[in-house]
């Protein structure tokens, strides 16, 4: 069976998000699909198998981290795309059918692919007891983004202090459901991004993920409206660093990114 590593967000190989990707027939029992995101250990593994044509969607897809399955995933879902596109198993748009309802992929003339993503309810909250401590920077801001992504963004005071952070990882999972995204103004936007973050995910077994698509769908209606414009791109300043070209239409958030295929190989176990 086949199975290969998609880095998403980047147009080079060794940046951006690596995740893995397997197109099925059928998805087997779910234990079996955790075994192989765990074997995979990266942030994700993305299985999709197709669907009946003449439906709302055109493949079934589901996210797995190394411990649980998560109901949104930006970068695996672009890998996947990306997977179906290159190898020309789907031509033009492709619909998969999610936990987080239908969720639609679509290809760009420069080789990009736009996901079609529900906006982040955003609801500013008091800061939390402790979070500061937790993160080691002191936030300006805090914004809860809703059940469905169940993440906390803390907005700092700027573009040195998110890249400088290095958090109490088992101390931050006692401040959100998934994780927490630490965000700024970019120092100087001619560089070719406006805002930067950081995302760590302790509590779905991530410590950091490199670079987060689901995130910028919180971003996205986060930094628009204080940026002045509907459409942005966000720089996530992990190790490996990606790039999130978003746009933000109401109730939905493009997010656009290369991807690139760095390794094509076989599951060999039955």
């Amino acid at each position: 069976m086949r199975i290969r590593i998609v880095d998403a967000f980047t147009d080079r190989p060794f940046a951006g998000n690596p995740a893995g990707v397997m197109l099925l027939d059928a998805f087997p029992e779910d234990a079996r699909l955790q075994s192989v995101a765990l074997e995979v250990n990266h942030a994700e593994t993305a299985f999709a198998h197709p669907l009946p044509p003449g439906g709302d969607a055109d493949w079934a897809l589901r996210w797995f981290t190394p411990v649980t399955e998560v109901a949104l995933c930006g970068h695996a879902t672009l890998a996947t795309a990306h997977v179906l596109h290159s190898t020309g198993v789907h031509e033009g748009p492709v619909r998969f059918a999610t936990r987080s309802g239908t969720l639609t992929a679509t290809p760009r003339p420069d080789g990009s692919l736009t996901l079609d993503f529900p906006t982040a309810p955003l609801t500013p909250v008091d800061l939390p007891d402790g979070v500061a401590e937790a993160l080691g920077a002191k936030p300006l801001a805090a914004v809860d983004t809703g059940p469905n992504l169940g993440d906390l963004v803390l907005e700092l005071a700027d573009e040195r202090t998110v890249r400088a952070l290095a958090p109490d990882h088992r101390a931050l999972a006692r401040h959100s459901t998934r994780g927490i995204i630490a965000t700024a103004r970019a120092e100087d936007p001619s560089h070719g991004y406006d805002y930067v973050s950081r995302c760590f995910f302790p509590n779905v077994g991530i410590d950091e993920d490199p670079v987060t698509g689901s995130a910028h769908t919180a971003l996205a209606p986060y930094w628009s409206p204080r940026l002045g414009s509907p459409d942005l791109t966000g720089l996530q300043a992990s190790r490996r660093t990606g790039l999130v070209r978003t746009g933000l239409r109401g109730a939905r958030t493009l997010l656009t990114g290369h991807a690139v295929t760095v390794i094509d190989g076989e599951l060999l176990t039955p």
